[in-house]
């Protein structure tokens, strides 16, 4: 299928920095940035009647509320109707493989689950977690990995980047470089 607009998938389990990652490289590019995960959140959010969508209650009921096919079929439908008219940045979990298979470029994000967490929590806390919290969010995000493994996949063509090791600098760069050669 060809496009009129360029389409760039980055998926990864959660908490591997796709939405952080996908914004920068929204920005170094001039492309806009689609959120998946906030149109969940904001979903999920909506359903329980919780108007903070990055609230503890809301991560954990996401997973399910993804789940459920009406959902996945409107969020789609919106990230869909978006890159159709625009050049797009769209990072979530299943983005390269099922909404975007024909997305000009994939990546898939990966990083060890103790660092995730630390991320995730640094992010959150805004100060170093103790190693008990992040063995707790480990713990967490491995449960998260489980229940979103069916919608968590990589895509054949998609590029593996490990971000275990890199710096967000870093890895927004690689993808800038995968991206200008499109």
């Amino acid at each position: 299928m060809s496009r009129s607009t360029v389409v760039i998938a980055i998926d990864g389990p959660a908490a591997s920095g796709k939405s952080s990652t996908a914004a920068w490289v929204a920005r170094e590019l001039g492309y806009r940035h689609l959120d998946s995960g906030a149109l969940y959140r904001a979903e999920t959010g909506r359903r329980l009647g919780i108007t903070d969508p990055r609230s503890a209650e809301v991560t954990a009921a996401v997973s399910a509320v993804a789940q459920m096919p009406e959902v996945r079929a409107a969020v789609n439908a919106e990230l869909r109707r978006a890159a159709a008219t625009e050049n797009v940045v769209v990072d979530g979990r299943d983005i390269g493989s099922v909404v975007f298979p024909e997305a000009q470029l994939k990546i898939f994000l990966v990083a060890d689950p103790w660092e995730r967490a630390r991320r995730r929590l640094h992010q959150r806390l805004e100060r170093s977690a103790t190693d008990a919290e992040i063995a707790e969010e480990t713990r967490l995000l491995v449960e998260r990995d489980a229940s979103d493994a069916t919608n968590t996949l990589q895509a054949r063509d998609a590029v593996l980047i490990d971000t275990t090791y890199l710096t967000q600098e870093d890895q927004v760069q690689r993808i800038v470089a995968l991206a200008q050669k499109v």
